[in-house]
């Protein structure tokens, strides 16, 4: 895959230095990017990504459909290359709305800004990751004693659900499994091909291509074991969420037909709507993909959040010693939106 994932995960230095950046900007007299668009008649709406990622389509389903136009929406989609990056251009107002995780929100929120980004829908359900091994095995979580794992980056949320599920097996990182977070992310497909570690853990497509080169076997699903987190969400900051109600609203609407045109139609479908938007994949792997995600259950049918799958992530993270305090529910998701939506 030419376009790697990106770790969905803000830290808590980079998220206090994000901040700074934004208030800096603000105080420049950086002004929000959407408004009125005369001569098209729309609203132009500027939504920042942590990666372009298959995982993602039905957000992409939304836009080839034109269901954002529908909705009276130009919306303007940029990479932010990272869940701290998107939530440094929201803030700063580079950006309407961001699409990563809710760690995001939740670190920001716990640095103070008064004005934090508020949840209002989610996307993706599970991590969308694959454990990968060497060869075809009858595979077990104990497979991994005594191994190595290409994990990412120690405190990414990747890395803290596989530690989370090695733990709910019974293998205590670093004893008994030996999880490498060493390799940066977009690196660690290259690496394990080269011959570093037992296993690694790959999004998609990159494990799927991988399998079909050889390099690996695709042998369990981490989302499936870890159970229904709140992957991927949508935010914005409260004050603009406040002066404008109808974009949230129109944006919402947009996407949840995404989200349910993706459930009711065939992989090959969906494939072959989001073409467009991955260019390098083939037909072939796309369909691969789509038919993997749904048999995991990896997208949200509705954008609303539940509690406990948000109670679920903060397990996660506290259990990973990255998560200093644990924030309430309705601090960080407004559900009243997503609700409304038939």
């Amino acid at each position: 895959m030419k376009k790697r994932y990106d770790e969905m995960r803000v830290g808590k230095v980079t998220a206090a230095l994000g901040i700074i950046l934004a208030i800096i900007v603000c105080l420049t007299g950086c002004g929000r990017s959407s408004g009125q668009d005369k001569a098209e008649g729309t609203q132009k709406v500027i939504l920042c990504e942590v990666t372009h990622s298959v995982f993602y389509a039905p957000l992409y389903a939304a836009i080839e459909l034109g269901y954002f136009q529908e909705e009276g929406l130009d919306v303007e989609l940029i990479n932010g290359g990272g869940a701290d990056k998107v939530m440094t251009a929201v803030i700063s107002g580079q950006a309407d709305i961001g699409f990563a995780g809710p760690e995001a929100c939740i670190y920001t929120y716990l640095e103070g800004l008064k004005d934090y980004p508020k949840v209002f829908g989610q996307l993706t359900k599970r991590d969308g990751s694959f454990v990968m091994g060497r060869k075809q095995e009858d595979f077990s979580w104990e497979n991994l004693n005594g191994k190595s794992i290409l994990g990412g980056r120690k405190g990414g949320v990747p890395e803290m659900t596989l530690e989370y599920v090695l733990k709910d097996h019974g293998l205590t990182p670093g004893k008994d499994v030996d999880v490498d977070t060493s390799i940066q992310f977009n690196m660690m497909a290259g690496a394990f091909a080269g011959g570093s570690g037992d296993y690694v853990t790959l999004f998609e497509p990159t494990a799927t291509e991988m399998e079909r080169s050889g390099d690996g076997f695709i042998l369990a699903s981490l989302g499936e074991e870890s159970g229904e987190i709140p992957y991927t969400t949508f935010f914005a900051l409260q004050s603009y969420i406040q002066e404008n109600p109808e974009i949230i609203d129109r944006f919402s609407a947009a996407v949840s037909k995404g989200q349910t045109w993706v459930l009711e139609h065939d992989p090959a479908d969906t494939a072959g709507l989001v073409m467009n938007q991955f260019p390098d994949s083939s037909a072939e792997v796309l369909t691969e993909v789509m038919k993997r995600y749904l048999e995991i259950d990896a997208w949200n049918e509705t954008l609303v959040m539940k509690e406990a799958s948000f109670d679920r992530l903060q397990d996660i993270m506290e259990e990973a010693g990255e998560l200093k305090m644990r924030v309430p529910f309705d601090e960080i998701v407004d559900n009243s939106r997503a609700e409304q939506i038939d």
